[in-house]
């Protein structure tokens, strides 16, 4: 009797789809190969879970030329998404989905080997977003590349080379008086994130992410979680501590004092941990009153300057704070002095006058 495959009708001969609910509630969709063994007994063999690979195995099988797979950016983005993205950061996966979104709408229906250089430049030029643009064809040249390890197309990658918008890095620099004005303001917990920040120079993910067991009596130990860098900064210069072990001592007394649960360094007066939301709503409050407190002064150029002051701009102030570029980059946690310097540190270089 021959076999039934009413949900294979859009496969080749003797391939099978089976189809299995997991656990999870997710559904398993696998291939197979309706064969024989030595002894003419009926088997089926494993042919994968993604059908384009199947279909080539298949014909490795049944002694057929391989068949010619049109595959759409769609399906390739549909597998990034799925395989790729969820092994990246947080902050990366959410930019990674905003990208996609994008590549969706203007490339999902296109088959894969359609696209050309000159399509991607035309891309770029008509995105209003101008860097946004660059990360969305940073994220397509990736997913082309993925699409050539999984033997998806065979062609150059269409994205590589294709020239970017020029991008111009923030240059905001918070000097002493735009940092007192809002320190002042300020809660308590803020500024500890704000003085741990700048003494430190890390990312604010990483600076509320500090945690009591982290400290020793030389070191405070930290994991980049953007870049897995590990670094030991040092609480002690000789034997003198240093204003980042006094705030660290500072810091473990303050535990003590508040009966703090919270493993994190940075808690609030009730001995809650702070979040990234926590931690931006008391910045703009503290922003907010200060910007008033210039304005009522009349001075609105300090006024500006606080508006425009935000929690991510702490790190290139220490980067800028710095004499040595060499130690700088050391501190932030990058292994290229260019992106201190280009990026990080955003004060004229000290020169001597003429006479």
């Amino acid at each position: 009797m021959r076999l039934k495959k009413p949900r294979n009708r859009d496969l080749p001969p003797r391939m099978l789809r089976r189809v299995r609910t997991l656990k999870s509630g997710k559904q398993w969709v696998g291939y197979y190969y309706d064969g024989r063994d030595e002894n003419g007994k009926r088997v089926e063999i494993p042919l994968g879970t993604d059908l384009d690979v199947a279909k080539i195995e298949w014909a490795k099988l049944d002694r057929k030329a391989v068949p010619k797979i049109t595959r759409l950016l769609g399906d390739v983005f549909n597998r990034y998404e799925r395989d790729v993205v969820p092994g990246k950061m947080p902050r990366t996966q959410k930019d990674n989905l905003l990208s996609l979104k994008q590549l969706r709408a203007a490339f999902g229906e296109a088959p894969i080997d359609a696209l050309t250089p000159q399509i991607i430049a035309q891309y770029r030029d008509k995105r209003s977003g101008k860097v946004r643009a660059n990360r969305e064809i940073s994220l397509l040249s990736h997913i082309y590349n993925m699409a050539r390890e999984w033997g998806i197309t065979e062609r150059e990658n269409p994205a590589a080379g294709v020239r970017k918008n020029k991008e111009r890095p923030r240059d905001f620099y918070a000097g002493p008086e735009i940092w007192n004005a809002v320190y002042a303001c300020a809660a308590s917990e803020l500024r500890d994130a704000m003085d741990l920040a700048y003494l430190t120079g890390q990312r604010p993910a990483d600076v509320l992410s500090m945690r009591a067991s982290d400290c020793d009596d030389d070191y405070l130990q930290v994991a980049q979680r953007k870049t897995s860098k590990k670094l030991r900064i040092e609480l002690r210069s000789g034997d003198v501590v240093n204003h980042l072990g006094l705030l660290v001592e500072r810091l473990l007394l303050q535990r003590i004092e508040r009966n703090v649960r919270s493993p994190h360094l940075v808690t609030t007066e009730s001995g809650k941990t702070v979040t990234a939301s926590m931690l931006r709503l008391r910045f703009d409050d503290a922003r907010k009153a200060a910007a008033s407190e210039a304005r009522a002064a009349d001075d609105q150029v300090l006024a500006e300057q606080i508006r425009q002051f935000q929690f991510r701009d702490i790190r290139p102030k220490a980067a800028s704070e710095i004499g040595d570029l060499g130690h700088a980059s050391r501190l932030l946690g990058h292994t290229d002095k260019r992106i201190t310097e280009t990026v990080y540190r955003r004060v004229g270089e000290v020169v001597k006058p003429t006479r």
